[in-house]
């Protein structure tokens, strides 16, 4: 288990409990820093392989996972292991699905799911969580 993701670097967002986890989209550069030790990734096919450890939830552009039963599954292993790993959630472009994921992840840590959204798009970016599923979602997220 390496060094935490930094407080302040691209996409960090830091939960309640002090747990870090970063966003990000595919498609821009691997930010530079640590790289991660798992990885969480949202994609309608499978990611490209990456040195760490990596699940995939199939989960297309716009639209919701094609298991959410598997989505809450990998979610809860990525908040558990968020305490003493560099966790990243990624889908291709870091806001839709990431940010839907990530508020997911907030519920977990403890903020209510109706002020969810909120948290992320004022701590990770303003325009995460893209549709009104999404946000159906994580308003119905039961940790």
């Amino acid at each position: 288990m390496g060094e935490e993701w930094p407080v302040g670097a691209p996409g960090v967002l830091t939960l309640p409990s002090g747990r870090r986890v970063r966003g990000r989209g595919l498609r821009a550069p691997l930010p530079p820093g640590p790289e991660p030790e798992r990885g969480l990734y949202l994609l309608g096919r499978r990611p490209e392989p990456v040195p760490w450890h990596a699940a995939w939830v199939r989960w297309p552009d716009f639209r919701l996972p094609r298991d959410p039963a598997e989505l809450r599954r990998e979610l809860i292993v990525a908040w558990e292991r968020s305490v003493a790993e560099r966790v990243e959630v990624a889908c291709a472009g870091g806001t839709g699905r990431t940010g839907t994921a990530l508020a997911c992840l907030a519920v977990l840590d403890g903020v209510p799911p109706e002020k969810a959204v909120a948290f992320v798009r004022a701590r990770y970016r303003p325009r995460a969580v893209e549709t009104p599923r999404q946000r159906r979602l994580v308003e119905r997220f039961d940790p």
